[in-house]
C-alpha cells in the first residue's frame, strides 16, 4: 500500500507527541442554537447557553424554522440571549412566508433589542420537500436579503455556504456565483453547511478562491450524536455521508455514553484537521447540547475565561 506524504507526516506528529498538545488555542469559535418548544428543552438551552458562554465566543446564533415558523421564539431566545449574557447575539432571519415590509419590521425589532448581528438564509418552504417560491412582495433571495437589511441599518451579516453544493443551485459554479452575490450585496462571512471530511472543505474554500472571493469561509461543524438522523439530514441537503462514518456507528444504537464519546473524536479530529490547514474559525451546530462542543473546543485550546455581567459587557 502506498503511504502518501501527507499521512506520513500526520503520523510523525502523532508520535512525537500527544495529538492535541501544542495546538495554541488561536481559534475563534461560534455555536449555533435553535429556540425550545418546551420548559424542559429550555431548561437545556439555558444550561448549553451557560456552559459555552465561559469560551467566549465570537457570537452565538439561533436559528428560525422553516416558513417562520419560529419567528417569535427565536426573537424572544435571541433577546434574552443579548439581555442576560455577555455573548454577541445573532439572529437567524429567512425569505419565506413573508413580505419585505414583515420580514424588514423583524429586522428593526433586533436591532430595537441591541441585536447587530443577522445570519441572513434563503430559507426553506415549510412543507418539506417543496420547492421554494419567493413569496408575493418578499425578498426573492438571501442576496437580496442582504441588501435589504444593509439599507435598514449597518449590521454584522453571516449567510450560508455550500461546499457540496445546495440541492436546489444547477452546478456548483452557479451555487458559487450566488455565494458571490451574497457578498456583493454586503454580507460580512459565510458559514458552511455541515460536512464530515475536511478534504470537502479544502476542496470548496479553492473553488471559492478560485472564484474570486476573498471573505471569510467558517466551517460548520456537526458532531455526530445520533448517526441515524445526521443520515437523514446529509441528504436533504446533499451532503455526503462517508461508508467508514458507518462502520464506526454500527451497533452503537443502544449505547449513547459510547456513541458520544466517538461523536467527540470525530468532530476534534475535523477540527483539527482543518486548524491544521489554516482555519481559524469554527461554527458549531450544538443542538443545544454543550458537551461535545466545550470538549472539542478544549482539545483545540480554548479556555474558559471569566464571564463579564451583561451590563458590563
Amino acid at each position: 500500500m502506498t503511504i502518501s506524504v501527507t499521512q506520513l507526516e500526520e503520523a510523525q506528529i502523532a508520535l512525537k507527541a500527544p495529538l492535541y498538545a501544542d495546538v495554541a488555542g488561536d481559534i475563534a469559535v461560534s455555536f449555533e442554537f435553535f429556540p425550545p418548544k418546551t420548559e424542559k428543552m429550555e431548561e437545556q438551552l439555558w444550561e448549553a447557553v451557560r456552559t459555552l458562554e465561559p469560551l467566549a465566543p465570537d457570537f452565538v446564533s439561533v436559528t428560525y424554522g422553516a416558513g417562520g415558523s419560529t419567528r417569535e421564539r427565536t426573537h424572544a431566545t435571541v433577546a434574552r440571549i443579548q439581555r442576560e449574557t455577555s455573548l454577541a447575539a445573532a439572529a437567524h432571519l429567512t425569505c419565506v412566508e413573508a413580505t419585505r415590509a414583515e420580514i424588514d419590521q423583524v429586522a428593526e425589532d433586533y436591532w430595537a433589542a441591541g441585536v447587530r448581528h443577522i445570519v441572513a438564509l434563503r430559507g426553506d418552504p415549510p412543507a418539506a420537500g417543496a420547492k421554494f417560491a419567493s413569496h408575493p412582495g418578499g425578498y426573492e433571495n438571501a442576496a437580496a436579503l442582504v441588501a435589504g437589511l444593509k439599507r435598514l441599518h449597518p449590521f454584522e451579516i453571516s449567510v450560508a455556504a455550500y461546499p457540496e453544493c445546495h440541492p436546489d443551485s444547477r452546478d456548483m459554479a452557479a451555487d458559487i456565483d450566488n455565494l458571490k452575490a451574497k457578498f456583493d450585496a454586503g454580507a460580512t462571512r459565510a458559514i458552511t453547511q455541515f460536512f464530515h471530511e475536511p478534504e470537502t472543505f479544502f476542496r470548496y474554500r479553492d473553488k471559492v478562491a478560485a472564484a474570486g472571493i476573498d471573505a471569510e469561509i467558517v466551517p460548520g461543524i456537526m458532531p455526530v450524536t445520533n448517526f441515524a438522523s445526521v443520515v437523514k439530514m446529509s441528504k436533504m441537503c446533499g451532503t455526503d455521508v462517508p461508508a467508514w462514518m458507518a462502520r464506526l456507528f454500527e451497533g452503537l444504537e443502544d449505547h449513547p455514553a459510547s456513541r458520544q464519546l466517538i461523536a467527540a473524536t470525530l468532530a476534534a479530529e475535523l477540527s483539527r484537521k482543518l486548524y491544521a490547514g489554516g482555519v481559524k474559525s469554527l461554527h458549531f451546530y450544538t443542538l443545544n447540547r454543550a458537551e461535545l462542543a466545550f470538549a472539542i473546543c478544549h482539545l483545540l485550546g480554548v479556555r474558559s475565561k471569566p464571564v463579564a455581567s451583561a451590563a458590563a459587557a
